[in-house]
């Protein structure tokens, strides 16, 4: 009986020397996340396949031949994502611009959107064609501004697509430049405008004429704090589980995933075969 006792606690230290050694947790079912679509680099806190980047994020992004960002009124194309400065821009298809008029539509996003990923100070929406019992011309009027020297004439004489209005009315008919909290809150159809078109980065356009100005959105966005550094340390990528959302590192094609790949980083594997020793040393 007394020969157990010391078989027992080698049994004990060698179950834990395995769990020390052993690799990280298996765990199936997780993305492989894409990197890139088209010419668009797609990193944290982005993704393009679920699972993929921080939850907040989830199915913003859309890749078939071109990378879109998804919004309740519809698909904006990406045309660069800049992650030192945490902007986004995106083009509408669907908009009208200085070169072609199109119908009119409302650009809405998700409550989460509206929070996270809003347009930036510097984009500036151009209300067309407005009626003069429009709310911006009327209670609201202080919702509407010139930027960079700016005014509306200038889209009225420079666009050909917009010179249309001036020739049906023999004038130039009102307009508004405005912010994005403008139109958040008033549809167009509130706004009583027949078009609108969006224009970015407005603070270079000093001096520019309407034929050059950057047409589309830049979005500013915030990176969660999930820890995603330390699994970019140890060579994984970040991700989430689509059930509870809670942060994964995925690390391989293998699809094993902790908060940090298998190699970990040196600190962690200088203390692990310190453990590793002591429990050796112990055992002999």
């Amino acid at each position: 009986m007394s020969s157990m006792k010391p078989l027992n606690v080698v049994f004990n230290i060698l179950y834990l020397t395995v769990l020390v050694v052993q690799p990280p947790l298996m765990l199936t079912g997780l993305p492989i996340c894409r990197s890139s679509c088209g010419s668009i680099t797609v990193n944290y806190p982005f993704g393009i396949d679920d699972g993929c980047g921080a939850p907040q994020y989830r199915k913003m992004l859309n890749c078939s031949t071109d990378l879109f960002f998804q919004t309740p009124s519809g698909n904006y194309k990406v045309q660069s994502i800049d992650y030192d400065k945490k902007t986004v821009a995106i083009y509408d298809p669907a908009m009208s611009t200085c070169s072609i008029l199109q119908p009119h539509h409302d650009f809405v996003m998700t409550d989460i959107q509206s929070v996270i990923i809003p347009p930036s100070p510097d984009t500036v929406f151009a209300l067309l064609n407005c009626s003069i019992d429009s709310p911006v011309l009327n209670h609201y009027k202080s919702l509407c501004f010139n930027f960079s020297g700016h005014s509306c004439d200038e889209l009225y004489g420079a666009c050909t697509s917009f010179r249309l209005f001036h020739l049906l009315s023999n004038s130039s008919p009102p307009c508004c430049f405005t912010g994005y909290d403008t139109v958040k809150y008033m549809s167009m159809n509130i706004l009583d405008c027949t078009h609108y078109t969006s224009v970015y980065s407005t603070d270079t356009l000093k001096g520019v004429g309407p034929l050059d100005w950057l047409y589309g959105m830049k979005l500013s966005y915030s990176v969660p704090d999930t820890g995603c550094e330390r699994c970019t340390r140890s060579g994984g990528t970040c991700g989430f589980d689509i059930e509870t959302q809670g942060m994964l590192c995925i690390c391989s094609m293998s699809v094993n995933s902790t908060r940090e790949c298998a190699a970990g980083s040196v600190a962690d594997i200088a203390e692990s075969h310190t453990l590793s020793s002591s429990l050796q040393t112990l055992v002999l």
